[in-house]
């Protein structure tokens, strides 16, 4: 095993959903042995400002590059190899991210673009897409989809605060039969949804028997199981 092979974790967007991310590294990364798995550090950074509300509204900005930066940063210097965001709104800042630290870019494990390439691989040619506002609204599924010719079909405004119940149902865990109307609802609109907010895999979890959706799309855990393949391979 190689020891220098460590992950580090920003999360706390929200903590429920990273959670969900840590049980998901457990599943992917199977063990006789606890030492055989890769040592994880996760910087539960609850305290940033709104990832949504930043891109909308540009509200604190820059507090929020600061401290996503010093965060990763942070990361790296506690011996983190690779980084993973858990939160897919958060990635829009890496650009801003990467000219205050340059450094950072070769260490993340962009989720985006992961699921992008998984589902282009996978020879998809239309999915739906459920995610934060800020994320739909910065089109940045849709434009590296449209790129491989993947058509992207995404909720209607008036819809957003629907998804939004969800999310915050996961971040207050509190769970109602309205909130599962809601997310099986919208799912299984289309044989084909990306869960693009890492809220939603937990609701996925929990109501999974309810859905007729032929294949979802974690882009969180397909960023875990491309972290696997590279400790394989080390």
């Amino acid at each position: 095993m190689d020891k220098d092979f460590v992950i580090g974790v920003l999360g706390g967007m929200g903590t429920y959903a990273t959670i969900h991310l840590f049980e998901q590294y457990a599943e992917v990364f199977p063990a006789e042995k606890e030492w055989d798995r890769p040592r994880i550090i996760i910087d539960n950074r609850c305290t940033m400002p709104s990832r949504v509300r930043a891109f909308l509204y540009g509200e604190k900005v820059d507090e929020l590059v600061d401290e996503m930066a010093e965060s990763m940063q942070g990361l790296v210097d506690a011996g983190c190899s690779k980084i993973i965001l858990a939160c897919n709104t958060s990635h829009l800042f890496l650009p801003q991210i990467y000219e205050k630290v340059p450094q950072l870019e070769n260490r993340v494990v962009h989720i985006i673009n992961t699921c992008v390439e998984k589902i282009v691989s996978d020879g998809i040619s239309e999915t739906y897409l459920l995610a934060t506002e800020g994320t739909i609204d910065s089109k940045i599924y849709q434009k590296s989809l449209e790129k491989h010719r993947v058509k992207c079909i995404v909720p209607q405004p008036q819809e957003y605060s629907l998804i939004r119940e969800c999310i915050e149902a996961v971040k207050q865990n509190k769970y109602t039969d309205r909130v599962k109307e809601i997310f099986t609802d919208l799912v299984n609109r289309y044989p084909i949804c990306i869960l693009g907010c890492t809220e939603l895999p937990v609701l996925y979890e929990k109501y999974k028997d309810e859905l007729s959706c032929k294949s979802v799309y974690d882009p969180l855990l397909l960023g875990i199981v491309k972290l696997k393949k590279e400790f394989d391979n080390e």
